[in-house]
């Protein structure tokens, strides 16, 4: 870390930290979304360009506004309705 600032290293958080405190964590960003500030910032960013969207008569989709987002990949049978 910089200068001391800012907690543990990865090295030495994997060697302090306890199995329970491991399952703690999972748990909480199970809940609460990956810890991710930047994915958070296009998330909320996301939001507000979907609402505006809405107001003005769209209908895009809020992954519309959230370039770095993975989509989910198209099942075959909803593509062949698709493409007829």
């Amino acid at each position: 870390m910089l200068n001391g600032i800012g907690g543990n290293t990865i090295a030495e958080a994997k060697a302090t930290l306890s199995y329970a405190e491991v399952l703690a964590w999972v748990a909480y960003r199970d809940k609460h979304g990956s810890l991710n500030f930047a994915a958070r910032q296009e998330l909320s960013a996301a939001i507000v360009a979907r609402q505006v969207n809405r107001i003005g008569g769209g209908t895009a989709e809020l992954q519309d506004f959230m370039p770095h987002h993975v989509r989910p990949g198209t099942d075959l049978e909803r593509a062949m309705a698709e493409w007829h």
